[in-house]
């Protein structure tokens, strides 16, 4: 059985191990990096935020991430219909917690970065998410050259998301705390070269993966978001595993109605020789049967001895059904989002 946390608590105790593991509908873990055991070069902090507009067939990834080691930012603009994306992204070296990632996803904050190659700010203030990034010279898959989005995510009040917090069986003191919040309806400008797009709200549909966490050496994960209407209702789906000891919780759920529906175990199989071929994503329960075809990959590979990585985040089209909780059946068809693998080693 999977573990619910229901009220506000410390993440960890003295000993910098996790005081309650488990999931919850809302972020309930206070997190502190000062009381993470094991050096300043193992805390991984991060926020993600992905923006799909399903009638007009494009994506738009930004990060911002410490990792210890390094700071990585990154603008990724993806198209569906050229089957191509183009990316823009910066590194700087020993952040070591300066770059002002807040320590909770709801409170105000303003992280922003800037250099000759990129620019990106996120701020969150009441229930809005303001994202501003710009890459002058990035070459777009049209052959448009530069991207400027001004986008703010307007987060619907008490909108339930999925928090977990779980830690390694290797090591207790190495633990994963992460909030995904899908369906968060998009407004603004997006600038392409010297066209301009102005977004009605809803129009387009954002994710925020927000991560907090002292990792493992070497880890592969898997992961799978969709934020969209469907049948005119907020739908959203959080599919993952692979990353830490999901004995006490898992985080997958379907999202309906800004609501979590949580689901059990699942599993990705797919073809590791042609990952371009479709998936299949199923749960141990029944309610959860996808086909998941790619059309993009995004993918990035790193490797400075210490640190490795090699990344295939697939961006592209969910068919198939998902049983809420109470046995309603909601039919997906064709319907825009990704998928990816990671490996890890840092």
């Amino acid at each position: 059985m999977e573990h619910e946390v229901d009220h506000l608590q410390h993440l960890l105790d003295a000993k910098g191990h996790i005081v309650e593991e488990g999931w919850a509908r809302h972020p309930l873990w206070h997190y502190d990096r000062t009381q993470i055991k094991g050096g300043k070069l193992k805390i991984k902090e991060w926020d993600y935020y992905a923006i799909i507009n399903q009638q007009k067939g494009y994506a738009i990834a930004l990060t911002i991430s410490d990792l210890g080691y390094a700071a990585l930012f990154a603008i990724a603009y993806i198209d569906f219909h050229k089957k191509a994306v183009s990316q823009c992204d910066s590194l700087s070296f020993l952040p070591l917690g300066k770059l002002g990632l807040a320590p909770s996803s709801q409170e105000e904050s303003h992280v922003s970065w800037a250099d000759k190659k990129l620019r990106l700010a996120f701020i969150k203030k009441g229930q809005e998410r303001h994202l501003m990034a710009a890459c002058p010279q990035m070459v777009l898959p049209d052959g448009t050259e530069g991207l400027d989005i001004d986008i703010t995510l307007v987060q619907e009040r008490n909108a339930e998301s999925l928090n977990i917090a779980t830690s390694w069986k290797e090591q207790r003191k190495a633990f994963y705390l992460n909030e995904k919040l899908n369906c968060l309806a998009a407004k603004g400008t997006v600038r392409r070269g010297l066209d301009v797009e102005h977004l009605l709200l809803g129009e387009a549909w954002g994710v925020l993966d927000w991560g907090r966490g002292r990792w493992t050496y070497t880890n592969t994960w898997y992961w799978a978001s969709l934020s969209a209407l469907v049948e005119n209702v907020p739908f959203g789906l959080n599919l993952g595993y692979g990353f830490s000891d999901r004995t006490p919780a898992s985080e997958n759920a379907i999202i309906y109605n800004h609501v979590i529906h949580k689901l059990g175990n699942v599993t990705f199989t797919y073809d590791k020789e042609h990952p371009e071929n479709p998936w299949d994503i199923r749960d141990t329960e029944g309610r959860l049967k996808l086909t998941f075809t790619p059309l993009v990959d995004r993918s990035s590979t790193t490797n400075f001895v210490l640190i490795k990585s090699n990344q295939h985040q697939y961006f592209g089209t969910y068919s198939g059904m998902c049983i809420l909780d109470e046995g309603t059946t909601v039919s997906l068809e064709g319907v825009l989002g990704f998928a990816e693998e990671v490996y890890n080693r840092w």
